[in-house]
């Protein structure tokens, strides 16, 4: 006779789940008194948890390596775009952040842009950053182009 599999007779195979380990139950479980913990010592204790950086109570690294420098607070981020890069836009007559982030040439639009000098330009064309290098701005206007901040 054939057994119609039902919800009510449903079992995982055989072998696919262990039994849990039931520790500190008696010696006659096998798992009694230290409950598979070893004996004594900051590991045996409940509710243990080291952090990552303890290193046994020796001096840690971060307080045994000496502390160099600073952080600038009032530093300006620029997105820096080459003068050769402008190759690009040989049809723009007008290159502001809008049309460099459409061309590919910067990533963010709130970020301020800063011109450098690395580079020709073929034409004259005026281009619109928060910043220039002062060899950037002589290159576009000895070409009859013009440098204007933002």
């Amino acid at each position: 006779m054939k057994l119609k599999i039902n919800l009510g007779n449903l079992k995982p195979s055989s072998g696919s789940v262990k039994k849990r380990k039931r520790i500190g139950r008696g010696p006659g479980s096998g798992h009694g008194k230290t409950s598979t913990r070893g004996h004594k010592g900051q590991k045996a204790r409940s509710g243990v948890q080291k952090k990552p950086w303890f290193e046994g109570g020796q001096m840690p690294i971060q307080r045994r390596l000496p502390k160099r420098g600073f952080t600038n607070i009032f530093k300006k981020e620029y997105q820096i775009v080459n003068l050769a890069s402008f190759s690009k836009c040989k049809d723009q007559e007008i290159v502001s952040p809008s049309v460099m982030k459409n061309l590919g040439l910067i990533k963010k639009l709130n970020m301020p842009v800063k011109i450098l000098g690395e580079g020709e330009i073929s034409g004259a064309i005026t281009v619109r950053a928060n910043a220039f290098s002062k060899k950037a701005k002589e290159k576009i206007e000895a070409l009859g182009g013009k440098a204007e901040v933002i």
